[in-house]
């Protein structure tokens, strides 16, 4: 079974209490539809997990297959350097289907950010680098598509369903 290679740090986009007991990776791609499948689902177990779930997001934009992935993780990891990471993580993901740079900018003016000043950290690359480690870490974990999940730093090779992922955090609680 495939490993983490990474350990969850500092580095991190980490929602939920810190000192879980559970830590749940993903490896997503913001144009991917199994990652805007797999959205709704992350957020049911962090409901029913609530305070024993850590949940990390790193990226790993698909750009072979998603010509807008690479830009949406550099507006998110953009928001992140303003303090709004999750806010426009979410706001990413539930307009999959418009990304673009019309939409970046919608979502930077909804989330308090200067649209002008985001399209120019775009153009200069600021954030590739931030997003190329995030991939760097997914590839020599194992990650080839997404979303790839790990769960205590195993990676999660079940079906993609809600019973299965609160099975898998179970067992990962108890042992």
């Amino acid at each position: 079974m495939a490993t983490l290679k990474i350990p969850v740090g500092g580095q991190d986009h980490i929602q939920g209490n810190v000192k879980a007991a559970c830590t749940m990776v993903e490896y997503g791609d913001y144009e991917c539809p199994h990652c805007g499948a797999a959205y709704p689902l992350v957020k049911q177990l962090q409901k029913h997990f609530g305070k024993r779930l850590r949940f990390v997001f790193r990226n790993f934009p698909m750009t072979q297959l998603h010509a807008n992935a690479q830009a949406a993780a550099e507006v998110a990891e953009f928001a992140e350097s303003k303090g709004q990471y999750w806010k426009m993580h979410d706001l990413i993901f539930e307009n999959q289907d418009r990304l673009g740079s019309d939409l970046f900018a919608e979502l930077a003016s909804k989330s308090g950010l200067d649209p002008g000043e985001m399209h120019r950290a775009l153009a200069k690359k600021t954030f590739t680098d931030r997003v190329r480690a995030d991939v760097g870490g997914g590839i020599r974990s194992g990650v080839n598509g997404t979303p790839t999940f790990f769960i205590n730093d195993q990676r999660y090779d079940r079906p993609m369903d809600y019973a299965h992922m609160v099975n898998a955090i179970e067992e990962a609680l108890a042992s």
